[in-house]
Parts: structure tokens; sequence; C-alpha cells
């Protein structure tokens, strides 16, 4: 499995976090003795900013820090420093609040993702990207298809996460820009290939008759087996959150179960799936 340059910095977080609660130290404290803001330390604790390598040794100084525990930490700081050339060009395209899950996405165990009224990026047909794009009047269109290209690149890996996607049988029917049977054909077709090109890809699709008390906003679980701490992304509209405390991956975790024992096996999906692209197919008009 690929390490990463955000996977190791969330390592470096998480050991940060440890040696600071064993040494009875709060962030506010560590602030002070840096000369910063408390809100740094959550940040490089949560591995979204890098940490400068004398303000890690005076960290590990104040700690009281062993040797092979701190020569373990300085070489993940050595190795998480982001080359400057990570997010130009195209890639620059990405916004700075999902680099994060971008950057980790590849570097998984398993990902578990819920989405009710849309497709999620990696999953995406050419057609429904540029239908979404334009008709958001994006600029940078040619930069934003690349990116997503580039992210279901992690299909290809040599050893891929599992990737569990649950989508509500309404995202098949809420096309950007309207209903569009040429557009949702050609998704339904997509994901059919995909389903069968890649084992570890799984889609399952939640139907409009199933009883729930209610279906959740979307999300995105990532689970990790090289140290990084497992967390939750939640997308909202100016951005989005990365939840990790493990009280809060619990409840995910449960809402996921309840979606999960809801949704079609992989097998009735797909016949769902053809099912469903008979009916767009008889309503293009060519």
């Amino acid at each position: 499995m690929p390490s990463t340059v955000t996977s190791r910095r969330r390592q470096l977080g998480n050991e940060i976090r440890r040696a600071r609660v064993a040494a009875g130290k709060t962030q506010q404290a560590v602030a002070q003795l840096l000369g910063c803001s408390q809100g740094k330390i959550n940040k490089i604790e949560s591995g979204i900013v890098a940490v400068k390598n004398t303000e890690l040794k005076r960290m590990l100084e104040a700690f009281g820090t062993g040797k092979a525990e701190a020569d373990v930490m300085l070489d993940l700081a050595r190795s998480s420093t982001s080359p400057r050339s990570q997010w130009s060009g195209y890639r620059s395209a990405v916004p700075q609040w999902f680099r994060t899950f971008t950057d980790l996405e590849p570097a998984a165990a398993e990902i578990l993702s819920w989405h009710g009224e849309r497709i999620p990026g990696p999953l995406q047909s050419e057609h429904y990207m540029l239908t979404q794009f334009s008709e958001d009047r994006a600029t940078d269109v040619t930069a934003l298809v690349r990116n997503r290209l580039d992210r279901r690149q992690v299909f290809d890996l040599p050893r891929p996460p599992y990737y569990r996607f649950i989508l509500s049988e309404a995202a098949f029917h809420r096309m950007p820009g309207g209903p569009n049977p040429s557009v949702a054909l050609d998704q339904v077709e997509h994901l059919l290939d995909l389903q069968q090109r890649y084992p570890r890809a799984y889609v399952h699709v939640l139907p409009f008759g199933v009883r729930l008390p209610y279906v959740p906003n979307d999300f995105t679980m990532m689970r990790f087996s090289d140290g990084t701490k497992d967390f939750v992304f939640v997308e909202h509209v100016a951005g989005g959150l990365y939840l990790d405390d493990e009280d809060d991956f619990d409840l995910f975790n449960d809402a996921w179960d309840r979606l999960r024992g809801a949704a079609m096996e992989r097998h009735d999906t797909v016949e769902f799936l053809q099912h469903l692209a008979d009916q767009f197919r008889a309503q293009v008009t060519f």
C-alpha cells in the first residue's frame, strides 16, 4: 500500500499528540512554547499542516521524549514535507480543503462512501463530469476533469483499497442540470463496466422502497493499516470536515451499517443497473 506525504504527516501528528498527552501538556501550553496559536498545534496534530524540524525538536525536548521515539518522529517529519510542485498545474484546481482527502485516498485500506443525491467523483463517467462542470459554469473544466480522472487511478493500484459505495436510487435520477437520459445512460453503463473490471470496488444501490427512519447526509469513512488514524470526511457547501474522534467515528460507522443493511447486494445492484440502463436507453433520441 503506497504511503503518501499526507498519510505520513497524519502519522506524525498522531505521535505528537500521544507524546504531548503522555507529558501532561495541553495544546495551549505547547503553543506558548512555540510562540504560535493553539489552532496551529491542533492542525499539526491533525496532520493538516507540516511541523518545522526546529519546532518538533523543541516539543520533543519539552515532552521528555526518548531518543528512539524521537528519531522515529524526526524521520516522519523529514518524509512528510510536501514537494512544491505537488499542487501546481492542473492539480491546483483541487480546493485546499479537499487535498488531504485526495492525498490519503490511495493510502487507505478501506473506504466506505455514502451518497444520497449525486454520483461521487471516482465513479463519475466523463459525460457526467462534463455536464456537471458545464452546468456549474466552471472556467477550468479541463483541469477539473483531469483531476477526476486522476482520482479514478486509485482502482488501478497494485493493491487498491477496498472501496465501497452506497448510492441512493435518487442519484441516478437527479442528473446535473436536470433530467437527461443520455447522461444517465452513460453513467449507468460506466458503473456496470467498473463493477466488472474492479473486484475491490463495490457499488450498492439503496432503493426508494427500503424502510429506514431517515438517511444521513453524505459522508466517507477512511480506514488505514499503516498507523494513520481513521477518520470521517463530511463535505458541505463551504468546504469539508475531517472527524477522527473515536466516538464520532463510531456514530458514522453505525449509520453506515444501517445503510448497508438496507442496500442491495452487489449482484442485485448489477441487475438493477442493467434494468435502469434499458429504461434510459429507451428514452434516448438518436
